[in-house]
């Protein structure tokens, strides 16, 4: 017997520990070589643990267990030869012969019984002294129950069995009260501690404006059909905005910074996050170098991105080392918001829904496609000026595309 044992791998660099989330093999089960056989949680992602050899698989762990990198989770038995067919518990399930249905017996029909109604009277559903008591404990109203009393009265048993209608401004509701409790994974822990230090050690403050999204509408109206048929990605809105924030970090650098104790850290290149909503939570993978990037690769980028999230297959390399943050709370519908810092990073920009709204133009009222986007920020380092100032190339970015982001040609930035 060659028996081999699997070891957790380190999932990058400091991370220490990760926890089984999900086995996807039972134990006894013949698993191949780099088939996934568990899922595992670490502080920064969800990963697959790949088998290392064929064979039977021994679990050495089970789901929500912390266990610590190089730590031995299961034995596979490298010398088990792969069983042939189905197993024999399904066989015998498939060849269980079906039971015969018994025969259906005469049954005389009982006679029926026809029930007489109590005819109200003046006691009908008045409770005595005692039962009064009982049912302004229970919070039911006493015309929620019928009495067995001289003339329809409650009595005292009828309040004790009464299971009537909760009373008038009762807080106590008749549905069920269970409740649950699940323990969080390690990436929600680790993100919890994440966004209580961001409160607690950073001058976080938010600042607001608002961007006509008609001139954006008409280019992509224009142009989405013949993107998608050359480059084979829809083109959406978060190219524009991609664009739009590089724009605004180069204007304004130090919003492009973060603190390392009692040093600034800027950066010529613009490594942008983009928040996905994923099975496991909220991941941020990271846009490389965005400032050298065209509309199609941003797309392109995003879209790919985006798919590895929600496969849970995006790794914690390619959700390290960002600079800025953009995310989207407008796809769930929320029109106004305060986003967090990603931490180390400085500032993140909010999107919200779009809004047909009156707007003034040129002297006149006009309906446009209206937008609030809200940038918040480390006031420790990026000042009013700064932020304002960023924020108000965005919109310029986004109210003008054509002057802003595309250089004057909308074809030649789209690549048609």
């Amino acid at each position: 017997m060659s028996i081999l044992e699997m070891k957790v791998p380190s999932p990058g660099e400091s991370i220490s520990e990760v926890e089984i989330a999900t086995w996807l093999v039972e134990d006894g089960d013949y698993v191949e070589k780099d088939q996934a056989i568990a899922e595992v949680d670490s502080d920064k992602a969800t990963l697959e643990l790949p088998a290392e050899a064929s064979g039977i698989i021994t679990l050495k762990a089970e789901e929500g267990d912390a266990v610590a990198v190089g730590q031995v989770v299961c034995l596979i038995d490298t010398s088990a030869s792969k069983p042939s067919g189905d197993s024999p518990a399904k066989e015998q399930k498939e060849e269980a012969p079906k039971q015969e249905e018994p025969k259906k017996e005469e049954t005389k029909e009982a006679p029926v019984v026809k029930e007489t109604k109590k005819e109200e009277t003046y006691a009908s559903h008045t409770p005595s002294p005692a039962a009064k008591k009982i049912l302004a404990e229970k919070n039911i109203e006493p015309a929620a129950v019928s009495g067995s009393g001289v003339g329809g009265r409650i009595t005292k048993q009828d309040a004790v069995e009464a299971k009537g209608v909760p009373a008038m401004g009762s807080s106590v509701g008749s549905g069920s009260r269970a409740e649950t409790k699940n323990k969080l994974s390690m990436l929600r822990r680790k993100l919890s501690k994440r966004l209580v230090s961001v409160k607690n050690e950073t001058a976080m403050l938010t600042t607001f404006n608002e961007v006509d999204m008609t001139e954006v509408f008409r280019i992509r109206n224009k142009y989405k059909d013949e993107f998608y048929a050359k480059h084979g990605v829809r083109l959406g809105f978060m190219s524009f905005f991609t664009k739009a924030v590089v724009r605004a970090l180069q204007l304004y650098p130090d919003v492009n910074a973060m603190l390392d104790g009692d040093y600034q850290i800027n950066y010529d290149f613009c490594d942008i996050s983009i928040a996905v909503q994923g099975p496991k939570g909220l991941m941020v993978p990271v846009l490389r170098n965005a400032e050298n990037m065209t509309f199609r690769n941003i797309e392109d980028g995003i879209a790919t991105l985006a798919t590895r999230v929600r496969e849970g297959k995006i790794t914690v390399d390619e959700m390290t080392g960002g600079t800025f943050t953009i995310t989207n709370g407008g796809v769930f519908g929320s029109m106004l918001s305060t986003p967090i810092i990603n931490p180390p990073q400085s500032a993140i920009l909010g999107m919200h829904n779009i809004i047909q709204r009156p707007v003034a133009v040129d002297g006149k009222v006009e309906i446009r496609p209206m937008m609030y986007v809200a940038l918040s920020y480390d006031h420790r380092i990026i000042d009013g000026r700064e932020s304002v100032g960023f924020l108000v190339a965005v919109k310029e970015g986004i109210d003008n595309p054509l002057e802003f982001l595309m250089n004057g040609d909308e074809k030649k930035a789209l690549e048609l």
